[in-house]
């Protein structure tokens, strides 16, 4: 049973959507509407849209939306239950008992829980004669017991059932520790068993305080080295890093970019707070996203090896498609941050330090990079070098930003601006022509639906599907028009499945005397709500007139009475067909 309905519109009116956002990015006007940069993923031009007059928002960009609840349950990474509690305690508002069915919400607390005492199972072991192993690992790491403490770093006993028989002892079923990956279910089916086993642990936790996830590192030479927590309804390692409950707090708005847990760890211990690392993935636009809430600028600190150099390359364009400023950590001799620090002994902090402070830019490494591909004592490698060079600055949007470095390469190699310009804009043009095929061709996937893994039937209804979704518009905008509506069709006319869903959906709302759209993101998935809100976006701000209407609806019929399968119709049954509808298209 859903929350009821006073409740939840109680609970919007006193959670103003723009004022609620607003809290999280900046916002602009533009005509009726708010926009802004979406948090939910990187970019330079704003295309989030908060529609004031319906009380939602719509990303252009990535397909977010939604109202006020299911905003709040995607930047907090709560579940419904959770966002209407957090909503209410903002407004001062009690939740209604025993309304809501909360086996999901449930099901994340225990999850909680269970993460909860597992990092007290792992904290406990480390620290006793049976984490001997652990321990040494970690002084051989020169980590201080405050900095085990602070991480609240463990250990997983080398046993099948250990961490599982204590979790079940306190009272956790088998099946919610399946679900918080921290068991899995044996080969035979029969009981479970421990998901880390002889690993040094690394609890990972969320802005809330909460512990979403583990990491454990190996202690002898199998494989993998670090294994992680798979997702789980708490955790999404693609939209997680690893510290940054410390980082947001560190003061800094720029944030420490490393590869592991244990750079992350060493630079914490020497001062550095603001350091977080990607969770045994490669970096995603979702934690470029993220890193930007709370920094401006980021500094990565890879490894020097080949495979950090490769990471770099990868994290690159998706930090500046997120609108973040880049620096590029040069460590001396090959070294990672870790081992820079400690290879200094007590001037480590001053010395990691001064190399932060002499990191370029990102267009600096990477023209440095491609100076290392070229002998620049040749002509050949001159001019082969400088092609590269106008190929990387051409991607560079700011104008300011690109004559700065034209400027510095046709000075260094003495050659001609305009001509090195010419190329650049040759290169531009090339890369703004490819980028509008990209787009186009995104564009037409959209249009046809080919891609579309919520509506599989639009693109092979597309002429039915697009005049259904036009009349939910008007309807969910105009509830009064049902009636006139349903003089005309039914349900049973739609051809889409999921409009049809919708137009029953809201019909027995407004029959009911409800707001069409008061307790939708209760009584949706993600994906079904998405695409309601992404239909009132379509036709947010265009006059539906009752001629636009009554040819939807005309469509609408006409479609539905299109034959199926001719092929076991007599010649009368399909003359009767064709006369029907010529009479309904007059």
């Amino acid at each position: 049973m859903a929350f009821p309905e006073g409740f939840i519109y109680e609970l919007k009116a006193r959670n103003d959507i723009t004022e609620v956002i607003s809290n999280y990015i900046s916002l602009k006007r533009r005509g009726r509407n708010m926009v802004g940069l979406c948090p939910f993923h990187g970019e330079k031009t704003p295309s989030f849209n908060i529609y004031t007059e319906t009380d939602s928002f719509y990303c252009f960009g990535c397909g977010a939306s939604g109202d006020v609840i299911s905003f709040i349950m995607k930047i907090e990474n709560l579940d419904y239950l959770d966002a209407v509690r957090y909503l209410a305690q903002r407004a001062g508002i009690e939740v209604p008992d025993n309304s809501y069915d909360s086996s999901m919400s449930n099901l994340r607390k225990r999850i909680f829980e269970a993460n909860r005492e597992a990092a007290r199972f792992y904290y406990r072991t480390l620290i006793s004669p049976a984490g001997r192993t652990g321990q040494d690992y970690l002084r051989r790491r020169m980590l201080t017991d405050a900095t085990i403490r602070h991480f609240g770093l463990g250990f997983a006993p080398d046993s099948w059932t250990a961490l599982s028989d204590y979790l079940i002892d306190k009272g956790f079923k088998p099946d919610e520790l399946i679900s918080a990956n921290l068991s899995v279910r044996r080969r035979n089916g029969k009981g479970v068993i421990d998901r880390f086993r002889g690993r040094v642990m690394f609890p990972i936790i969320d802005l809330r305080g909460n512990v979403i996830a583990f990491g454990g590192r190996i202690m002898t030479d199998e494989k993998p080295k670090y294994l992680n927590s798979s997702d789980t309804p708490v955790f999404k390692k693609s939209e997680n890093l690893f510290s940054l409950n410390n980082a947001k707090n560190s003061g800094s708005r720029a944030l420490l970019l490393c590869e592991g847990y244990m750079d992350v760890i060493s630079v914490n211990q020497a001062g550095f707070q603001n350091a977080v690392a990607s969770l045994g993935t490669a970096l995603t636009s979702e934690q470029a996203s993220l890193m930007k809430r709370y920094a401006d600028e980021i500094i990565i600190c890879y490894d020097a090896d080949e495979a950090g150099q490769k990471a770099t390359a990868r994290a690159i364009p998706l930090l500046r498609e997120a609108g973040l400023n880049i620096r590029v950590l040069s460590i001396p001799n090959g070294k990672d941050p870790d081992e820079f620090i400690k290879s200094k002994g007590a001037d480590g902090p001053a010395a990691f330090k001064a190399i932060i402070d002499a990191s370029g830019n990102d267009v600096d490494y990477r023209l440095q990079k491609l100076r290392a591909d070229y002998n620049l004592t040749t002509s050949e490698g001159r001019v082969g070098y400088l092609e590269a060079a106008a190929r990387l600055i051409s991607d560079i949007k700011s104008p300011i930003e690109r004559d700065v470095y034209v400027s510095k390469l046709c000075k260094e190699f003495e050659i001609d601006k305009n001509a090195f310009n010419l190329q650049i804009n040759n290169l531009s043009s090339r890369n703004k022509r490819e980028n509008r095929k990209k787009e186009m061709r995104k564009i037409r996937s959209e249009l046809n639906g080919t891609n579309d893994k919520i509506d599989k039937e639009r693109h092979t209804k597309l002429r039915s599907t697009s005049a259904e979704e036009s009349l939910l518009a008007h309807l969910i905008n105009n509830p009064d028009s049902l009636k006139a509506i349903r003089q005309y069709i039914s349900a049973e006319d739609f051809q889409n499945s999921l409009m049809k869903r919708y137009f029953e959906y809201f019909s027995g709302r407004i029959d009911s005397g409800l707001d069409p759209m008061n307790n939708v993101t209760a009584d949706f998935s993600d994906d079904e709500r998405s695409r309601i809100y992404q239909i009132l976006s379509k036709y947010s701000g265009i006059s539906q007139t009752p001629q636009a209407l009554f040819e939807c609806i005309q469509i609408i019929k006409s479609e539905s009475e299109r034959p199926k399968d001719t092929a076991g119709m007599t010649d009368d049954d399909i003359s009767k067909l064709f006369a029907n509808m010529r009479k309904n298209k007059k």
